[in-house]
């Protein structure tokens, strides 16, 4: 007699990230120059010129905003903070300068059940480049993941992009291997280089 097949689990009943520990991965935050805001709608009319910038698509596959509703509609339904699978929470945060009140990019990341960040990323806008603002932002968030119970934290890096590797370098996290052909970027496949803060 054939064996019986195993039943499938819905997804109904999966293991899911639950809200409020995604909305605990994503609290306000702040440095000593920046104030780290979970990322909402309200942040459209900021971003949406800035990201205009063709600079800031040099090393990363995103897109631009077709239209200032279409992101404020996006951002909308990121406030819920999990995928809508319910697999991964998406922590983001909108960086605002504290000198002047301008907002000068983007942190986010994926965390999964098992309490892993899959994928860091941050991005800001070229005016504001070389200043550490990035470096300051990530340690931040780095270490409130920490508090939070995530134990690895995964990162990755367009080959070539060595400003980015030494945001990387100087908020503690470790090169690990290279990714072949990991992202597209102008419908060129890019190999990336992956970065690991794990805990010690």
């Amino acid at each position: 007699m054939p064996e019986k097949a195993e039943p499938a689990v819905s997804s109904a009943s999966a293991p899911r990230i639950q809200a409020d520990l995604a909305l605990r991965l994503c609290p306000p935050l702040d440095t000593d120059r920046l104030v780290l805001e979970p990322m909402g709608e309200r942040h459209a009319d900021a971003f949406f010129e800035p990201l205009h910038d063709d600079a800031i698509y040099q090393w990363i596959s995103m897109d631009k905003p077709i239209s200032l509703e279409k992101l404020r509609g996006q951002l909308g339904r990121s406030e819920a903070r999990v995928a809508p699978d319910g697999q991964t929470a998406w922590p983001t945060w909108a960086l605002r300068r504290k000198l002047d009140g301008v907002y000068i990019g983007r942190v986010d990341a994926e965390i999964t059940l098992a309490l892993e960040a899959s994928n860091v990323g941050y991005f800001l806008f070229p005016p504001h480049w070389g200043q550490g603002y990035a470096t300051e932002a990530l340690q931040v968030v780095t270490q409130h993941f920490l508090s939070c119970g995530v134990h690895r934290l995964v990162a990755t890096v367009t080959d070539g992009n060595t400003a980015s590797e030494r945001v990387l370098q100087k908020a503690g996290y470790v090169f690990t291997r290279v990714l072949v052909g990991n992202d597209i970027i102008r419908g060129v496949p890019m190999d990336d280089r992956e970065y690991v803060w794990a805990v010690r």
